[in-house]
C-alpha cells in the first residue's frame, strides 16, 4: 500500500523495499531499517564467489580457521608456488617435513656491463682473479682404471722415467795390510800459551774453488802420530787469488817445517807467507807469462821468488838465535790462471813431496827428479863441476877437513834444488800436489792409488766433505801430516 505520496520504501512495513523517485531515509541504500532478509548479512566490501558478497550459507563468524601454515595463515596465494615445496603448484611441505629429492638449482644472473678497456671475449671463461690471457685449466676427470696385467700399453704413453746413480766405492777408512796404530780422529791438542794464542794451528784446514776450466780442492791434516801426542800440525796450507776474471792467478803454496823442531808449524806457515807476497806482487807478469807459455822466463822468475823467500825465512832464523836448519821448510807451489782457454798448469818449489796426475785411469808421477835439473851450478846449488874451465880435472877428496879461515864466513849448508814443471793438461785429467805425507804412501801402497782412482775417476769433481774423507784414508805405517791439492779439468 502506498502511502505518504513518496517514491520511497515503506517505514513501518518488515517486506524489501524498492527505491523510489522521491528523497527518504532509505534513498540510494537499497535496503530498508525496519527489518532484514534471513538470507542476507549486513556486511558489504569482501565479495563471496559470486561476486555479490560471502557464502550465503556460511558467516564469516561461524568458519573455522585453518592450520597457521595454511594459505589463509601465510598469505600464500593459489596460484604462486611454496619455496618449501617440491613442485610449482603443490601444496606447501611443512617445516618438519623430509627435504626435496633433488636440491634446487643455483641462480643465475645475466653478465653485467663490460668495462671499459676490456673485450667481452677475452673475460669470457676465467674468474677476475686469473690475468688477463690465462688458460682456463680443463675440469678434472676421474682417473682412468689401470690396464689389466698383459694388456699393450697405448701408443700415446710416455716412457716412465728411470734414475740412473753412477757406481761410486763408499769411502773407506784405512787401506793396506791391516788398520793403524793410531786412533782415526784426534786425541790431544796441542798446547797453549796464554800470551801468543795467534800461534796456535787447526787440527784440519779445507777449502777449494772454481775458476776457469778447472775445480781446485785443498785440504791440510793433523797426521795421526801428532794427534796422538798433542803436537801441532808442521804442515801450512795457503790458497790465494790475485787479480780479477781472465786475468786472475790462482796461487797454491803448502811448506812442511822439520821434524823435531819445536817451531817447525811457525816455519811452514812463514814460508807460505813469503811466497804469497812475492807472487802476488808480480801476478800479472806471471799470469801473461803462462797464457803465453813463456817457460823460460817463468822458471826463472820463480826460482828467485823462491830463493828471496827461503832467504827470509834463514834471516828469521837468525834473528831468533835459531839454527838456519831448525828453522827452514820445504816449499811446493801450483799457478794456474782464470782464462778458460789456458790449461797450462806450473809447479816450483825445493824439497819432498810428490806431483801426480791421474789421466784415462791410471796414476802418472810427473815429479821433477833432481837428475832432471840441468845448467851449471850456482853458489849453494847442486855440486861442483868435474873439472874446472881450463880443462882440469879436480883431484880426488882425501876426506881431510881444512880449518875455517878466520876471515871468510862460514860456509852455508846445501840447500834443497829447485823444482819445476810446466804441463798441459788435457780435458778430464785431474793434478795433484802433496806433501811428503801423501806422496809416501801413494807411492808405497797400490790399494790406496786404486781407491782413489775409483773415487776420483767421476764425471763430476768431489765435494768438499768427499774430498776430505778421501785425504784422510789411512795406511799403516805412514803418520805424518798430510797437506794436498788437486786440480780437475771439466
Amino acid at each position: 500500500m502506498w502511502s505518504g505520496g513518496g517514491r520511497g520504501s515503506s517505514r513501518s512495513g518488515g517486506d524489501l523495499g524498492l527505491p523510489g523517485d522521491g528523497p527518504g531515509d532509505g534513498e540510494g541504500s537499497g535496503f530498508s531499517r525496519g527489518g532484514a532478509d534471513p538470507g542476507l548479512s549486513w556486511s558489504s566490501g569482501y565479495p563471496g564467489p559470486s561476486g555479490s558478497g560471502e557464502d550465503p550459507g556460511l558467516s564469516s563468524a561461524d568458519a573455522e580457521p585453518g592450520p597457521w601454515w595454511s594459505r589463509e595463515a601465510t598469505g600464500f596465494s593459489p596460484g604462486g608456488a611454496d619455496p618449501r615445496s617440491s613442485g610449482g603448484g603443490e601444496e606447501p611441505l611443512p617445516p618438519w617435513g623430509p627435504p626435496p629429492a633433488e636440491p634446487p638449482t643455483p641462480a643465475t644472473f645475466p653478465p653485467g656491463p663490460t668495462p671499459p678497456g676490456f673485450h667481452a671475449e677475452s673475460l669470457r671463461g676465467r674468474t677476475p682473479k686469473e690475468p688477463p690471457g690465462a688458460a682456463v685449466p680443463p675440469r678434472p676427470t676421474a682417473p682412468p682404471h689401470p690396464a689389466p696385467p698383459g694388456a699393450a700399453a697405448p701408443e700415446d704413453a710416455l716412457p716412465e722415467p728411470v734414475l740412473t746413480v753412477p757406481h761410486q766405492p763408499p769411502p773407506v777408512d784405512h787401506v793396506g795390510s791391516g788398520p793403524p796404530t793410531y786412533d782415526a780422529e784426534p786425541t790431544a791438542l796441542p798446547p797453549a800459551d796464554p800470551d801468543d794464542l795467534d800461534d796456535l794451528v787447526a787440527d784440519t784446514v779445507l777449502d777449494g774453488a772454481r775458476y776457469g776450466a778447472s775445480t781446485l780442492r785443498a785440504a791440510s791434516v793433523r797426521g795421526d802420530s801428532a794427534r796422538f801426542r798433542g803436537e801441532p800440525r808442521r804442515d801450512s796450507l795457503l790458497t790465494a787469488r790475485f787479480g780479477a776474471g781472465e786475468h786472475a792467478l790462482v796461487l797454491v803454496a803448502m811448506a812442511t817445517g822439520a821434524r823435531a823442531t819445536p817451531g817447525a808449524h811457525r816455519a811452514a806457515a812463514e814460508a807460505c807467507r813469503w811466497i804469497g807476497r812475492a807472487v802476488g806482487r808480480s801476478h800479472a807478469r806471471l799470469a801473461e807469462d803462462i797464457r803465453a807459455a813463456r817457460r823460460g822466463d817463468l822458471k826463472s822468475g820463480l826460482h828467485r821468488l823462491t830463493d828471496r823467500s827461503l832467504g827470509k825465512l834463514r834471516a828469521s832464523a837468525a834473528e831468533q838465535g835459531i839454527e838456519p836448519e831448525e828453522y827452514t821448510a820445504g816449499l811446493r807451489c801450483l799457478l794456474l790462471t782464470g782464462d778458460p782457454e789456458c790449461r797450462t798448469r806450473v809447479f816450483f818449489g825445493v824439497g819432498d813431496g810428490g806431483l801426480f796426475r791421474l789421466r784415462d785411469g791410471e796414476w802418472q808421477d810427473i815429479e821433477p827428479r833432481v837428475a832432471e835439473t840441468t845448467g851449471e851450478a850456482v853458489v849453494g846449488f847442486g855440486s861442483l863441476p868435474h873439472e874446472t874451465p881450463e880443462g882440469d880435472r879436480l883431484t880426488m877428496d882425501l876426506g881431510i877437513t881444512t880449518p875455517p879461515s878466520p876471515y871468510e864466513p862460514a860456509p852455508e849448508p846445501p840447500r834443497e834444488p829447485f823444482r819445476f814443471r810446466a804441463s798441459v793438461a788435457r780435458p778430464g785429467d785431474t793434478l795433484l800436489l802433496c806433501t811428503g805425507g801423501l806422496a809416501e804412501p801413494l807411492r808405497g801402497e797400490p790399494q790406496l792409488r786404486e781407491h782413489l782412482t775409483e773415487r776420483w775417476s767421476a764425471a763430476e769433481p768431489p765435494g768438499l766433505a768427499a774430498f776430505l774423507a778421501d785425504t784422510q784414508v789411512r795406511v799403516k805405517g805412514y803418520a805424518d801430516d798430510r797437506t794436498v791439492a788437486a786440480v780437475w779439468e771439466a
